[in-house]
C-alpha cells in the first residue's frame, strides 16, 4: 500500500508518497492545481491507498478534484497535524509532506468533513450579500456625515432605494436657494 501526502500552499504542493513500511518512494513539488496533482499521482505508477492533506483554504477544491479523479482523499484536522509536525526540527514543505504521510500511514489523525460544493456556493452568496449591505450602510452614513457639514439633515430611516431619492431631492432644493 502507498500513501500520498500533500503539503498545500497557495502556489505549490509538496507531495510525498510512502509505502506501508514508511519508506519514501516519491517526493516532488507541483503547482497547486488539480490536473497537475492528478498527473503526478498517476505517473507514480502504483495504486495509492489514501491521499491526505491538512484542512486549509484550498481543501475543498483539491479534495473534490482528487475524489473525482478516483483518489481516496483524507482531510486531516489542521491543529492536530500542526502539533505533530511542530516537533520536527527541519520545517520545510518537503519535510511537512513527509510528516503528513507518516500520520496518514499510522492513522494518528482526525478526519475532517469537507462541505459540499453547493454549501460553499451558498455561503459565498450569503457572505457577499452581507458585505454589500454593510458597504451600502457605510456609504449612506458617509454621505449623511458630509451633508451635515453643510447643514443638511436627512430623515433617520431611508431604506430600499429611498435614500438616493431623498439625497437628490435635498441637493436640488439646496441648490435652488
Amino acid at each position: 500500500m502507498f500513501y500520498a501526502a500533500l503539503d498545500v500552499s497557495l502556489r505549490s504542493v509538496a507531495i510525498c508518497i510512502i509505502d506501508q513500511d514508511g519508506k519514501v518512494r516519491l517526493e516532488r513539488s507541483v503547482p497547486s492545481d488539480v490536473p497537475d496533482l492528478v498527473r503526478c499521482l498517476r505517473e507514480f505508477g502504483e495504486p495509492i491507498h489514501q491521499t491526505g492533506l491538512e484542512a486549509g483554504t484550498l481543501t475543498q477544491h483539491l479534495t473534490y478534484g482528487l475524489k473525482e479523479a478516483g483518489f481516496d482523499v483524507v482531510c486531516m484536522e489542521a491543529r492536530q497535524v500542526n502539533a505533530a509536525l511542530s516537533a520536527m526540527r527541519n520545517k520545510t514543505d518537503k519535510s511537512d509532506a513527509r510528516g503528513i504521510a507518516q500520520l496518514l500511514r499510522s492513522g494518528w489523525y482526525s478526519r475532517v468533513h469537507v462541505k459540499s460544493v453547493e454549501s460553499h456556493y451558498i455561503r459565498a452568496l450569503l457572505t457577499s450579500r452581507k458585505v454589500m449591505q454593510r458597504k451600502c450602510i457605510d456609504l449612506e452614513n458617509e454621505i449623511r456625515g458630509l451633508l451635515k457639514v453643510v447643514g443638511v439633515k436627512l430623515p433617520m430611516r431611508l431604506r430600499g432605494g429611498a435614500f438616493d431619492a431623498a439625497v437628490r431631492d435635498t441637493i436640488r432644493k439646496r441648490s435652488r436657494t
